[in-house]
């Protein structure tokens, strides 16, 4: 397959500068300041940790999150995968005692919310007994 124009094409507006949100990132920090004002997060922000794996090589998540149980948590906001992204989380979830987490907007179609993938390496069904999934619909709904 040839991409037309290269790789630069998939991006509309080029790479952001450091510390500038694009539109998936703007969204979850509203989701993660639900998450906040529920009590179910304690703090977040963004792009906070630069994370070495190497001699020159780092990995920067895109927030990082303080739950409830008082774990550090790294946060991946993604449309689709590129670069050697996902190899970066996934080396960083070996060396660091984080949790480390991608999230992907659902559509609304589907019911919105996030698609959640986990390189932890915790058990899935632990973190389901400590934190449920909710959609965008719940979170918005809560009363405050």
């Amino acid at each position: 397959m040839t991409w037309r124009g290269g790789p630069k094409a998939f991006y509309a507006q080029g790479r952001l500068k450091p510390g500038q949100m694009n539109k998936s990132e703007r969204a979850y920090a509203s989701h993660l300041e639900r998450m906040k004002n529920a009590g179910m997060i304690l703090w977040y922000r963004f792009e906070a940790l630069k994370l070495r794996l190497a001699d020159n090589t780092f990995y920067t998540p895109d927030f990082a999150v303080l739950a409830a149980d008082m774990v550090i948590e790294c946060h991946e906001v993604k449309g689709f995968w590129m670069d050697d992204a996902k190899a970066k989380i996934k080396i960083a979830a070996e060396m660091y005692p984080f949790r480390f987490k991608a999230f992907k907007a659902e559509a609304q179609k589907r019911g919105g919310g996030y698609i959640v993938e986990d390189f932890s390496g915790i058990p899935s069904e632990a973190l389901d007994d400590q934190c449920p999934a909710l959609s965008k619909r719940d979170i918005a709904e809560l009363p405050f």
